[in-house]
């Protein structure tokens, strides 16, 4: 059973790719669902998160305020370097139980998608046969975060050059979907590369 890893900026169009190979049959491991189960309250990650951050950054229902969290994170190397030293290494353990588990399900016939934003910088390269990169063009991006989330394009401007650059994520792709155009367009590429699985 193949393992794809997904991944892709901010608004490049990871999402609609992975909903695209979701209708081919992939099986799905969505990191950012999985990132949310890792931060529920009394869970281990959450308790470190508490010890490392403060009571602060609780809601009222003792759920972690994200954003806030976020916040804190943004522009601190060190503080996110402690965040994501608590974080991922768990979310690579459910990662690997979850693809398992999944092999198990299927009698290992078929193909698992790893959608995750951040997995060549969370270095979750490991789990993955091979990596598929999405791609779009800075405009195209700038205009869909504006248009979908209500950013300036100086706010958007500075999401993506917080990111590796679609370069950086090249240099690991096995496969790179560019996602610039119609949805038509985009099914068609992602028609193209499963069918060369």
């Amino acid at each position: 059973m193949k393992v794809i890893g997904l991944t892709g900026g901010i608004a490049a169009g990871k999402s609609t790719v992975s909903d695209i190979l979701s209708k081919l049959g992939a099986e799905i491991i969505d990191a950012d669902k999985i990132g949310h189960q890792i931060y529920l309250p009394n869970t281990e990650a959450w308790k470190d998160i508490i010890a490392a951050f403060g009571e602060d950054i609780l809601l009222p229902d003792k759920t972690v305020n994200r954003p806030k969290l976020g916040s804190i994170v943004f522009d601190d190397k060190a503080a996110l370097k402690k965040l994501n030293d608590i974080v991922h290494p768990r979310m690579y353990k459910r990662f690997e139980e979850e693809i398992e588990l999944k092999r198990k399900k299927n009698k290992n016939k078929g193909v698992i998608v790893l959608d995750a934003a951040i997995l060549i910088e969370a270095n979750w390269l490991p789990l993955v046969d091979r990596v598929w990169v999405v791609v779009a063009d800075q405009d195209t991006v700038i205009d869909r975060l504006c248009l979908r989330s209500g950013f300036t394009k100086e706010h958007a401007r500075s999401r993506i050059s917080s990111q590796l650059s679609d370069e950086e994520r090249r240099g690991y792709a096995d496969v790179v979907i560019e996602n610039n155009g119609t949805m038509t367009e985009v099914e068609q590429r992602v028609y193209e590369a499963w069918k060369r699985i």
